[in-house]
């Protein structure tokens, strides 16, 4: 059997910063949630980013969840959601028993369409929330999205799990909405092997955030609790490892793109593939190198004939409101995310893989255009 190749997959730096801040919170005891690591990625991620506040929580899901409840949203509430993406940007919306309506992206940035956006705002005018995300890395047209929310008075979350690193005009995402979201989970340009962060320039929203994250503990001797909490906060242990892995986004930003340009120059003979579209208007952390494919070749057709050679590569996210559980929920849009499903897939992008073993990827997919 070949050596597998992974799609992504946690990375820890050759110098181990990671261990060194794991061994200082052993050394000290520090192992409970929160405490000096915690603290200072906070510090440390807002800084990198130009945010004034962070809440490090165990998951970008629960920070999208505690960004809906910091806007307000509540129980029948509208929340207006990008439908090409995965379902952890659309579930906290749920647990706030909120009605999500999913929005359709567009072709030339993969991401929510500021046409269909406005469209959405005029049928609900009174929506709480939009959800925009950062697709695979990819930024969203924030000027006019961010443009369209003020015009409606709506809160702006932005979803940038997959996109840390990723600049739009030179200013990084999920800095441009009232709430940024960022994810650590394994599979993510940086890792704490699980976690998420949420970013604000609202210092008394974050530390509402804080302390719903904390079981909503009032100031008392005893345990009091006036209003529902969560037991959401990221442990000082894990904070360590997201430490040391801040050291070293930009390295793992630069393997991403060498990744993906590889792919775009390799296919570029290739009429029926398109890589996915980076833009002037952005630099892009290239998360996963992700392509479309049209003719008699399909998606499938390409994962299965890597999966034969013990490679790992996946169908782009199924859309929300083609899902069975979302798919009673309004859809506003084409069907252009729909069409970015069935012709695209997702190419392993671990800032692991050498050089070889990504050409390894690239002989299997020509091999089927011959």
């Amino acid at each position: 059997m070949k050596e597998k190749i992974l799609l992504a997959s946690p990375h820890m730096s050759k110098e181990g910063y990671e261990q060194e801040f794991v061994n200082e919170a052993f050394k000290t005891n520090w192992i409970a949630p929160l405490g000096p690591n915690v603290d200072n990625f906070e510090k440390e991620l807002a800084t990198l980013v130009g945010i004034n506040h962070a809440a490090a929580l165990v998951s970008g899901t629960s920070a999208i969840h505690l960004a809906l409840k910091a806007a307000g949203v509540k129980d029948g509430d509208i929340v207006l959601c990008q439908s090409l993406t995965f379902s952890a940007s659309a579930n906290p919306i749920m647990y706030e028993r909120a009605i999500p309506v999913f929005i359709d992206s567009d072709m030339d940035s993969w991401n929510m369409s500021p046409k269909h956006l406005e469209e959405a705002l005029i049928k609900y005018p009174n929506a709480k929330a939009v959800v925009v995300v950062h697709l695979y890395g990819l930024p969203a047209k924030m000027d006019e999205l961010v443009s369209i929310c003020k015009k409606y008075n709506v809160a702006l979350i932005e979803d940038a799990a997959e996109s840390l690193g990723t600049t739009y005009k030179g200013k990084y995402t999920g800095t441009f909405g009232d709430y940024g979201i960022f994810s650590f989970n394994g599979n993510k340009i940086i890792t704490t092997s699980g976690g998420g962060m949420l970013v604000s320039n609202y210092e008394e929203r974050v530390q509402k955030v804080r302390f719903w994250a904390t079981q909503a503990r009032d100031k008392a001797r005893h345990y009091q609790h006036s209003d529902i909490g969560f037991n959401y906060r990221m442990s000082n242990v894990v904070a360590g490892i997201g430490r040391g892995q801040l050291k070293v986004l930009n390295e793992r930003v630069l393997k991403k793109r060498e990744i993906y340009f590889m792919y775009k120059e390799a296919f570029k003979d290739i009429k029926e593939i398109e890589m996915m579209p980076l833009n002037d208007f952005g630099f892009s952390n290239c998360w996963l190198s992700s392509m479309t494919i049209k003719g008699a070749i399909t998606p499938i057709d390409v994962i299965v004939a890597l999966e034969n050679e013990n490679i790992e590569a996946r169908p782009l996210w199924k859309p929300m409101h083609l899902q069975p559980f979302y798919e009673k929920f309004d859809y506003i849009g084409t069907d252009v995310s729909e069409k970015l499903f069935n012709t695209g897939l997702c190419l392993p992008s671990d800032t692991k893989m050498t050089k070889e073993q990504q050409q390894r990827v690239i002989d299997v997919i020509r091999g089927l255009f011959k």
